[in-house]
């Protein structure tokens, strides 16, 4: 579980164009991360 102000751990995950992308391709630069949940939705 992590707290408020506790960095991230790096993990990977496909784009949707199926490219992996990791967090740590950001290091350094602001990000949001926006997780769409594909439950009850086309795709």
């Amino acid at each position: 579980m992590l707290n408020i102000g506790d960095k991230a751990p790096d993990f990977s995950l496909p784009s949707h164009t199926g490219e992996e992308i990791a967090l740590s391709d950001f290091r350094g630069k602001t990000l949001v991360l926006y997780f769409f949940p594909k439950a009850d939705t086309p795709g």
